[in-house]
């Protein structure tokens, strides 16, 4: 009888056991997460994981970046040439798809593989344009700067690879390590000019002409030239690269 008993004890205990795990497993199958290291650009994010099993995962991410200006812009551009390109203001928002494949041990850990769509759309203001005019009666050249402001909006497809881990006695806190990560995609656009001088027919057709002349790579681009500026739109290919840390809470 006490053999039965402490049998009987052994198999509840086992499946109580068991059926904490499998409660555990179904509580932890939602994360949150913000990629650090994008604060370091003005970038505010937040993606939202949801575990289908122990190997694949669904995410949504939302980014945006306050319109400012350019981070790190002096960094590659000499203070001395900051009047040629103008006060540049940046802002931007991304919404991105992405499925994980993981390969740790553990539930959604270690090296995954993830493949994403991203739709990007931009805005930047105060791009500076330098037309310059010459006057044959006087021999005198003068800039009139033109002042550009645009949007646009990009569909890309790309894969990251990355290492998550699960953290914390219970691995309820998540450290994940994108690697690295490229998309490529196309974009529409477009920009609108305004000179600071009303522009002559003949002028017009100069800066019509210099716009043409100037064989962006890749971008195909149309311009519309007026006499106080005009407008040029922008199609082409879009690319860009992911690569980060986040960290983030299971529950």
């Amino acid at each position: 009888m006490k053999t039965q008993i402490l049998l009987f004890s052994l198999l509840a205990s086992s499946f109580i056991s068991a059926q904490q795990s499998a409660d555990s497993l179904i509580i932890n199958k939602n994360t949150i997460k913000t990629n650090l290291t994008a604060y370091a650009f003005r970038n505010f994010n937040l993606t939202y994981e949801r575990s289908i099993n122990k190997t694949i995962a669904v995410s949504a991410t939302f980014a945006t970046m306050p319109k400012g200006d350019v981070p790190f812009l002096n960094s590659f551009v000499k203070e001395e040439d900051r009047e040629d390109i103008g006060d540049i203001q940046l802002g931007n928002t991304a919404f991105t798809l992405e499925t994980r494949f993981y390969f740790g041990k553990k539930y959604n850990s270690g090296f995954y593989l993830a493949p994403y769509y991203r739709y990007t759309n931009m805005k930047i203001d105060e791009i500076r344009y330098n037309f310059y005019t010459y006057d044959e009666d006087t021999n005198v050249e003068t800039n009139n700067p033109i002042d550009l402001n645009g949007k646009f909006s990009a569909h890309s497809f790309g894969l990251m690879i990355g290492i998550q881990w699960l953290l914390g006695k219970k691995q309820n806190w998540v450290l994940d390590w994108w690697l690295i990560g490229g998309h490529y995609g196309f974009a529409k656009g477009d920009l609108a000019g305004k000179t600071k001088y009303a522009l002559t027919p003949e002028e017009q057709q100069d800066l019509q002409d210099e716009i043409n002349d100037l064989n962006i790579p890749i971008v195909k681009y149309e311009a519309h030239i007026n006499a106080n500026g005009g407008t040029v739109k922008l199609d082409g290919p879009w690319a860009g690269l992911r690569s980060g840390l986040s960290l983030g809470y299971r529950f």
